[in-house]
Parts: C-alpha cells; structure tokens; sequence
C-alpha cells in the first residue's frame, strides 16, 4: 500500500512538473499503482484473472452485462429532469424510412454488425474490432436500454461539440468523445459509489493531478469544459506510454498499473485483446462498451432510435460570469430562479454558494429567461440579503478567507523569490506561512500562498500605529475589502469595523472610511496643494502611488519631472497630488 501512494505521488509531480521521461521508465513507475480516473475494482490482480471457465462463460456475452457499473451509469438518466416527457413521440402507426413503426426492434445479423464496425475502423485510428462481447453491448443500448440510449442521443447534441472543440486541440481522434458515454451516460451529475464524478467521472487524486479542484465549496470534476480538458490532458499522458487507444481506454478505467500487470501476465505484448483475461472484470467489458456504444452513436436511426429532446439541458439555458460571492438564494429570492435548476445546472458549487471574486470569477449556468435579469441587477444581488442570508454571513467570510488560500506546487528552476512575485507577496510571508526556518525549497514541494485579505497575510506583523483622523477611500471598480485592507495596512475587520459592514460586498463608488497608518501619515506633509512624501529605503514609485488614494506613477513621474531613466533614493521628497 504504501509504494503504491509513493508511486502515484512521484506520478504527480512528474506530470505537474514537465518533466519528460523514457516510456520504459514511467512504465516502471506505474506498474505498482492504481493510478486511475474512473473507479475500479481496486482488488488483488491475482483475485481478477480469468479461469478458462470463467472465459468461456462469458463468451455468451450476458456476464459482462449483468451488474455492470456500465449498466448503473446507464440507468442513472432517469434522475435528469430535464427530457420532454415522451422518450419516442413517433406514431406507431406511421412507418420511418427504414419501414419500422415506433415500437420495432429491428435485429441483425452478426454480418451486418462485423461490416457496419469495419466501416467506422477505416475513418479512425482506433482499432475497432467486433466479436461477442461487443455484441453484448450493442444489444444492452440498442435493444434492453434503448429508451435511455434515446436520452443519451439528446445529450450528444448538448455535450458533444465541446468535446470534439478540445479533442481537436489536443488531437486526440474524435471518437474518444464517446468515452464520456460509457463513463457517466452524459449525466452531468454523475456520481459512482466509488467517489468518481461528473461527466468525466474523476477520482479525487487524479483530478488533482489535472488540476481539478476539490474544496469544501467547489468540485471542478463536475465543471463540463475544466473536466473535459482534463480528460484530454490525461488520455494524451497515457497514449504516451503505451501508444494504443484501446490501452488507453483500459488504463483510463483500471489504471495504469492494473494494465500493465495484465501486459507482463500477456507475456509483454501491448495488444488489448491478447491482455483482455488478465484485466479486472470491470475493464474486461469497458472497452467492449466503448466500441459498442461507437457504433450504435453511428447507427441509432438503422435501430429505430431516436434522440429524446433534453428540453433546457439544451436550449433553455446560458452563462454569467459571477464576480463576487453570490448564494443561490439570492438568485432564488430575487430573480425568482429554482434552486433546483440552479443546482442541477451548477453542480460543482456543493454548498449552493459561489466563492467569487473579481480576481477569479465563476462562471454560472442559469435558465436563458433569466439572462437579462441577471446581468441588469448583477450588483444589487451581490448586496442583496436573503431571508436565510444572515445564517450565512459567517459561511461567507470563510469563504472568502478559503478563497484566498492557494497551494503552489514548486517546479523545478524555482525559489521563493520568483514565487513570491508570481503571487505578489513577501519571501518573509511564503516562510512564515509554510513554517520554514531557509529558503531552500526543491521540486514538487508544495507550499500554501494566501491572498490579500486574508487573516494569514497578518501572521507575525506587529500593531500598526494608526493617523487619529479619518480619511475617504473611493471604492474603484476591481477592488474588494482585502485589496484595500492591504493597501491601508489593516485587516479587513478593522474596515468593517471603521464603516459598520455586516458582510463583504462593496461597490464601485462606495465611500470608505480608513485610519492611515501612522508611519505613512508622518512620512507626508502638506505644501499647498500637494503632499510631500519622504522617499524611504526600498520605496519604488509602484509602492508609494499605491500609498494615495487615486495616485498613479504617471502623475508622480509628471509633477516630479521624472522620466524612466531616473531613479529615487532614500530621503528624496516627491510631490504627490491631493485626490480628496
């Protein structure tokens, strides 16, 4: 247990860090792990071999059928709400072009199958083969489950023109497209037993590798675009080491260490037909139902299937972009928007709140009607209190608080400095925070970072001496109470304090009232219309225009007779324009 976390740990850092290795050598990293995105069964390997009986049996087809995880995901689409209520609208008593009326299952001959996948093999490089256990699953989706074929044929049209956008970018061959079927059904709320999610269906660990994030509040694994390209990162990691779809399709099931014990078992050869009794049961039917689901994806109207209509999963919705902490019931209470829609369309924000800022917003899917609404009153809902929004109050400062804190993953050529201007801290911050006692850091470590705001980025200062007037700070559009507090050298509770803020919403405009620290305050005098500021050692004109509210390098340049060439040293007195 333990080498295999070593193993999928080393993995990680390998694929984060870029760092490129012989095929021979990550295939010896791999050969204990579970390294998978899909559930699996995570058994002994010995425990899933085949015995000849076993094969035989299965030949039939039927056993790699029953109890399928396969067939649960299938299933799965009954949840989603969103289909017009008649799967197949079509009068029975009207014939369709092929001669069946509504209700007919047409049947064909092992013949007929063989040419039809031998059509589809020659427009892709992935080698599809039919035999029995692919014929176990055309019948599944086009005879025992074509109504929920029918709903999967609807979600295609929503899903699948975004996947064949990003497979194209990473040139990946089309017909992955149909991975995300067996997977989750298209259900975009898919979630197994086992912790795999979303549409993708990403374990926990693997997704972070592909830099899904999972917190308290948000899941990227069920995020349709971030999940997808994920998968494509992954699928493109994984044809690297064994260089065959069909491999890569076992691997993305069972991991690449189940695949390659079935490799050594097979005596070495990268064959998914020759390995195939040596894979865990469940991966012995996953491609199978990937070649079976090609086909029938190609030959749905030839069955007499026909797309069910996903009613808003397709048509009736679009996205805003979320630029501060938003709750759904604050769109349910003032846009009159169902928290039910909301969180069918949004399941990756798990406690109904969108930890937004405008540094980093969300994007948001919400029913077409309510666009205009949305975007005409977008401020007043992020100051909007809900009846319930003063129990949420606390869980919203968390949320601003956890949305300040990042986990940085050192590459290699990396060291604090470079580091801490990525994120526009301190060398000192970066070590108080990750307790360090040197900066010397290696590749892979991983080192917390908080933003501005955040009650970490005051651990280990000392009380700021404060100027015993007041000053006005004018909100500008892009600042929140974190970038001001750092401005101002206070914590953000001082200026809820100073202004009597329940919440964190600000707006544009919004006067504030702050307490220079003192030191800035006596470091500038009044002359006329101006303030005369004392440069000090390791002043820049960055940092003293960010000292005045409204001041820009520009002006300090221009009222200084300064130019890019010129320098400021210790003790120099600039003039800086009065804003207020």
């Amino acid at each position: 247990m333990k080498r295999n976390i070593i193993a999928v740990l080393l993995l990680n850092f390998f694929l984060l860090s870029g760092v490129l290795f012989a095929q021979s050598e990550i295939e010896e990293l791999l050969q204990d792990s579970t390294f998978a995105v899909a559930d699996s069964s995570f058994f002994n390997a010995d425990s899933l071999i085949m015995t000849e009986t076993e094969i035989n049996a299965q030949n039939s087809g039927e056993a790699i059928v029953e109890d399928s995880p396969i067939l649960k995901m299938l299933d799965s689409l009954y949840r989603i709400r969103y289909f017009s209520d008649s799967i197949l609208t079509t009068d029975s008593s009207i014939l369709n072009q092929y001669g069946y009326a509504a209700n007919d299952v047409p049947q064909f001959a092992d013949s007929i199958y063989s040419k039809r996948i031998a059509d589809l093999n020659r427009e892709t490089p992935i080698d599809l083969t039919y035999n029995k256990h692919v014929k176990s699953f055309i019948e599944l989706y086009a005879n025992r489950k074509r109504e929920l074929t029918s709903r999967v044929l609807g979600l295609s049209y929503v899903y699948y023109p975004m996947f064949e956008e990003l497979l194209d970018r990473y040139d990946i061959p089309l017909e992955m497209k149909h991975l995300a079927v067996v997977e989750s059904a298209l259900n975009p709320t898919a979630g197994s037993h086992m912790g795999a999610k979303g549409l993708w269906q990403f374990m926990y660990g693997t997704g972070k590798v592909y830099d899904l994030k999972v917190t308290s509040l948000v899941d990227d694994r069920y995020d349709p675009y971030k999940s997808t390209e994920a998968a494509c990162q992954h699928m493109l990691d994984l044809h690297a080491i064994y260089g065959d779809w069909l491999l890569v399709l076992a691997a993305y099931n069972s991991g690449a260490g189940n695949v390659n014990r079935a490799i050594r078992r097979a005596g070495g050869t990268k064959n998914y037909w020759a390995i195939w009794p040596f894979l865990p049961r469940e991966t012995r039917g996953y491609v199978p139902a990937f070649i079976a689901v090609n086909y029938v994806m190609n030959y749905a109207t030839e069955h007499n299937i026909y797309p069910a209509h996903p009613g808003m999963v397709m048509h009736g919705t679009d996205t805003v972009s979320v630029r501060d902490v938003l709750a759904f019931d604050q769109l349910n209470e003032m846009l009159g928007i169902s928290i039910e829609d909301l969180r069918f369309f949004n399941p990756q924000f798990k406690k109904d709140i969108i930890p937004a800022t405008a540094e980093k917003p969300y994007i948001l899917r919400i029913p077409t009607d309510f666009i205009g609404a949305y975007l005409n009153n977008e401020e007043q809902l992020y100051a909007y209190t809900t009846k319930e929004g003063l129990k949420k109050e606390k869980l919203i400062e968390e949320i601003k608080k956890v949305s300040d804190r990042s986990l940085h993953i050192v590459r290699s050529g990396e060291n604090l400095g470079l580091i801490a201007r990525k994120y526009r801290v301190s060398v000192n911050q970066l070590m108080a925070w990750n307790n360090m006692r040197s900066t010397m850091i290696r590749p892979g470590q991983k080192l917390v970072v908080y933003g501005s705001g955040s009650p970490m980025a005051q651990a280990g200062s000392k009380p700021v001496m404060r100027s015993a007037s007041s000053s006005t700070h004018t909100v500008k559009s892009g600042e929140n109470l974190g970038l001001i507090a750092k401005k101002y050298k206070c914590t953000v509770t001082d200026l809820k304090e100073w202004n009597s803020i329940r919440g964190s919403v600000i707006v544009p405009g919004q006067k504030l009232r702050v307490y220079q620290p003192a030191e800035q305050t006596a470091n500038a005098v009044t002359e006329g219309n101006f303030l005369i500021h004392t440069v000090r050692n390791g002043d820049t004109l960055w940092d003293i225009a960010r000292e005045y509210d409204g001041v820009t390098v520009d002006q300090i340049k221009s009222l200084n007779h300064l130019n890019n060439a010129s320098r400021i040293k210790p003790g120099q007195k600039l003039k800086i324009a009065q804003t207020s």
